[in-house]
């Protein structure tokens, strides 16, 4: 099936390419991360060097979902270092490969990013979602609360805006797995 690891270094230039390669892919099949389709190579290279950096400085925990072969998945989660904040943490960019879609990635993923943010100390995660899309589903089934509704919050390749659905949950250590 799959396994899904945290990157704890950088990656190798083929696993790179790979996650270029997934974020291309969530951008063209329409996916609300943070981009505008076409993205460029560059500009994915961009994103995940950023990313990575914020790993090597404890800022951020990427998984990576692999089917064995290829990197078909990932969630991140965004530690937040304010001294008043550390308990808490934002989950960013769960992202499933369209081929693998509908098969429960998603919801393994966000179960296991979930124990990494435990294991971090975190008590309190946050994610937001465009309205009606795969994100508000999940997070609404796996028991996020939902906070609110921004309108207009994002605009998509196609210029319209989308709403944003903002989700909260509080975790600890005897929290049910997903």
């Amino acid at each position: 099936m799959w396994n899904i690891a945290e990157i704890r270094t950088t990656p190798s230039l083929e696993l790179f390419s790979e996650l270029v390669g997934l974020l291309q892919d969530a951008v063209e099949s329409g996916a609300s991360v943070g981009f505008l389709a076409p993205l460029s190579t560059a500009e994915a290279r961009n994103y995940w060097m950023a990313a990575l950096s914020e790993v090597a400085r404890g800022e951020r925990v990427i998984l990576l979902a692999r089917d064995g072969v290829s990197i078909i998945g990932c969630a991140q989660l965004h530690l937040t270092a304010r001294p008043n904040a550390r308990h808490r943490a934002e989950i960013q960019k769960l992202v499933v490969h369209t081929q693998w879609q509908g098969k429960g990635l998603g919801r393994a993923l966000l179960g296991a990013i979930e124990k990494v943010a435990i294991e971090k100390g975190r008590t309190l995660l946050l994610a937001d979602a465009r309205e009606g899309g795969y994100g508000d589903r999940l997070f609404a089934r796996s028991g996020y609360t939902r906070v609110g509704l921004i309108p207009r919050y994002q605009r998509g390749s196609d210029g319209h805006y989308d709403s944003t659905v903002i989700f909260y949950r509080a975790i600890d250590s005897t929290a049910t797995a997903l």
